[in-house]
């Protein structure tokens, strides 16, 4: 078998065999192929896609190049949920506490953020000392005890999709459908839950930027989990502006408790309370949207979702007090008042220029090597929707470092644009896929 040959059957919009796909991964692995052809494989893809079966090969043989972690010492309904990155988006800090307090359990891996889109791995690492799991045993210890298991990507768990991403990433393939749902469905099938659920973003702030180029990739990855024996089903979720009113990382946290205490923003609560009603309906405890609210609305007014967050926390190496006291999370030295210029509704906040604003001023990385400082963000005083008048407030920038404020402040009154006639405030989950 020669890679010149299934290169060239790619090209032409043949289907691959498994043993032709077993081949050109295997010898990929393990440097026996060079990169520029694997690039030439990989540009084969971008323009001439994948079929369902070949697909399926693909991730498992992206999934089996390293761990796969099953937990038989977990007696619990195992919830995987993944989102396709945004802006302010906060909800894993809320739902693993939700989904303990309604007798499921959380095993995830979390990634990083980068450019304009925040990580959960980020937000939780600005509570002091906290440390997530690094081994199976930890997080096994970890669930059983709260319920609540994330973990951050480890080189042991798909080797090969690191590998190929970072060719994609210099050869121009990055934005294939084939190639983007493979890449994140094999490491969710390498960790065991009872069901995935998939929270694809479009819009702005989204790496799609249309409903139908999420719509396409959330059937793509759902065909390939449930293809492979693993239930799954995806949201189609609006990033046309960013989730909640707090992008950063501490100040994410404190919107995440708030909202274990009741205090909601609507676009994230409805973003919750589905992808909670999605695993509950697998689970067999409901049967409708309703019934499902109904017992997270319990498990908030009683405070035990609020207490199985504060165990989390203790259990990570963190202070759980931090739940009534604020001040033990990190406090930008600063702040700077964003004042509307014009008077009439919010009809848009484009949010990857928010996410960008609060990258600039040390929120974020524009590169993997940056360093986060933890204790910047945006918090946004008005939404979609909403009326302002000329020199209220728009949104507050809390900062160390001046160097980058005067941008930010600009990029956030551009991202802001005003009229004169109210618009109707979208729901931000659009459809089930499944």
């Amino acid at each position: 078998m020669r890679i010149v040959d299934i290169i060239e059957k790619k090209k032409s919009g043949k289907s691959l065999e498994k043993s032709e796909i077993d081949f050109l991964l295997d010898e990929y692995l393990n440097n026996n192929i060079p990169d520029y052809q694997m690039s030439a494989y990989l540009m084969a893809v971008f323009f001439k896609g994948m079929t369902e079966d070949e697909l399926a090969y693909f991730t498992l043989k992206m999934r089996d190049s390293g761990d796969v972690i099953s937990f038989p010492d977990i007696d619990k309904f195992l919830v995987d949920k993944h989102s396709t990155g945004g802006v302010g988006d906060k909800v894993t800090v809320i739902l693993g506490s939700l989904l303990a307090a309604l007798g499921m359990a959380t095993t995830k891996l979390s990634g990083k953020g980068l450019g304009h889109t925040g990580g959960t791995i980020d937000k939780f690492e600005s509570i002091k000392d906290f440390e997530f799991s690094s081994t199976r045993k930890e997080l096994v210890d970890i669930v059983n005890k709260t319920g609540v298991g994330i973990m951050g990507y480890s080189d042991t768990i798909v080797p090969l999709d690191k590998k190929l991403y970072s060719l994609r990433d210099v050869t121009g393939t990055v934005n294939s459908i084939p190639l983007i749902a493979s890449s994140i469905m094999s490491k969710k099938l390498a960790i065991e839950s009872n069901i995935i659920i998939l929270d694809v973003k479009f819009g702005d702030g989204a790496f799609m930027k249309t409903v139908d180029d999420a719509r396409e990739l959330a059937r793509t990855m759902v065909k390939i989990g449930n293809n492979l024996g693993r239930k799954t089903v995806a949201l189609l979720t609006s990033m046309e502006e960013p989730l909640g009113s707090e992008v950063g990382n501490s100040n994410e946290i404190i919107e995440g408790i708030e909202a274990l205490k009741g205090n909601w923003s609507d676009d994230v609560k409805e973003v919750v309370y589905y992808i909670t009603y999605l695993a509950l309906k697998e689970k067999g405890e409901v049967t409708t949207f309703e019934e499902a609210s109904f017992l997270l609305d319990k498990v908030i007014e009683d405070g035990s979702a609020l207490a199985i967050f504060k165990e989390f926390i203790k259990e990570s190496g963190g202070k759980p007090e931090l739940v009534n006291n604020y001040s033990l999370l990190p406090t930008a030295k600063s702040f700077y008042e964003v004042k509307s210029i014009s008077t009439g509704y919010v009809n848009q906040i484009k949010a990857e220029e928010i996410g960008i604003a609060a990258m600039i001023i040390g929120a974020g990385r524009a590169t993997k090597e940056d360093l986060i400082d933890h204790a910047v963000g945006i918090t946004l005083h008005k939404k979609v929707g909403d009326y302002v008048k000329s020199g209220e407030l728009l949104a507050r920038i809390h900062f160390n470092d001046e160097k980058n404020l005067e941008n930010s402040r600009n990029m956030i009154l551009d991202a802001y644009k005003i009229q004169d006639s109210q618009i109707e405030k979208k729901k931000v989950v659009l459809e089930i896929v499944e």
